[in-house]
């Protein structure tokens, strides 16, 4: 159930509706927008009739939502959300590049990455410091001192950190280093690291599970912001299917549905949605194409001699390259880069 308040309702009004709720035995979630007040009620509200709440001072309407998914629905804001991570604003009228190699290697490699992937045009820095391996024997990062590496190439270029953190116990190491803490597919249903994210403020890029549906998509999101973070930015990724042309299949559907459904902003991984560099550039312009707010990419100075993921990652020169062809693709659609 929703409450929207009135334009311009004052202070107290929305506590007493608050304090309704509450009273009530639910949980209040109040969303500010530019004009008005949302409450989102969060727990079982079938036995409360709407009007129970319509009647406080200050209410405008009430609604029921059907999706289970109550704060990442789209009924629950009156506008899209933008998410800010280290001052970039990911939801707004410019598509956020976020870009660096699949696994902090060296100092070496994430500095030039960094400082090549920023002079191109990328507003945020990627790099795997935990990296889940289906293979136990297979490298899986240089844990905290990747993140250590990847401090440092924020503190030279100024690029805000996107990096993931696996399990709950990591949430509070990973969080000291990073700008935005990133759920892989393999996590989306680990609901004990959805509640710990949710319980720290540090904004949040959830990617798609490798077999979910959008629906389980948006209540993993919910987990997070139900436990009161709300700066959630969706990412998909590509899911399983019977095709062997690629890695993966990249749903774009599923970006324009998630549009549809949800006030979050939506990025796009060609890199893992593919898994072939050569596949990277014409599936960035339509994800840009079909509504995405962002592109997460895989960059690394050598994807031939690179230790994971070489051949979905794209060279320097070819990142810039594809970063001066999305420009007009960003424009036909009213958006910039």
């Amino acid at each position: 159930m929703i409450i929207v308040m009135k334009a311009g309702a004052p202070a107290a009004e929305l506590e007493a509706v608050e304090e309704r709720v509450r009273q009530a035995g639910l949980k209040p979630h109040t969303i500010c927008g530019e004009e008005r007040q949302v409450v989102a009620l969060v727990g079982d509200e079938r036995k409360f009739d709407p009007d129970f709440f319509a009647a406080c001072p200050g209410v405008e309407k009430v609604m029921r939502v059907l999706a289970p998914y109550k704060l990442a629905s789209r009924l629950s804001t009156v506008a899209p959300r933008s998410v800010s991570v280290g001052g970039v604003e990911i939801g707004g009228d410019e598509i956020v590049t976020i870009a660096g190699p699949c696994t902090v290697e060296s100092k070496e490699q994430i500095m030039l990455t960094a400082r090549a992937v920023k002079a191109a045009g990328a507003k945020l820095l990627r790099g795997g410091a935990f990296k889940p391996r289906t293979n136990p024997y297979s490298f899986q990062g240089l844990m905290e001192e990747g993140l250590q590496l990847l401090a440092a190439a924020r503190e030279e270029t100024g690029l805000p950190v996107v990096t993931e953190v696996m399990t709950p116990a990591d949430v509070e190491l990973v969080a000291s280093y990073a700008d935005m803490l990133q759920v892989g597919t393999r996590n989306m249903h680990n609901f004990l690291l959805l509640k710990e994210l949710g319980a720290q403020p540090k904004p949040v890029l959830l990617k798609r599970g490798m077999s979910a549906t959008l629906e389980e998509w948006l209540l993993a999101a919910e987990y997070i912001m139900s436990s009161g973070n709300h700066g959630v930015v969706l990412c998909e990724r590509g899911i399983r299917t019977f095709e062997k042309h690629g890695r993966n299949t990249l749903a774009l559907s599923a970006v324009a549905a998630a549009k549809l459904e949800t006030p979050l902003p939506v990025v796009v991984d060609p890199s893992h949605g593919t898994g072939r560099s050569e596949l990277v550039p014409a599936m960035s312009k339509a994800s840009v194409a079909a509504g995405a707010d962002g592109l997460i990419l895989e960059v690394c100075p050598d994807p031939a001699t690179a230790m994971l993921d070489g051949q979905q990652s794209l060279s320097i020169p070819e990142f810039e390259q594809l970063f001066r062809e999305l420009r007009p693709v960003a424009e036909s659609v009213g958006r910039t880069m």
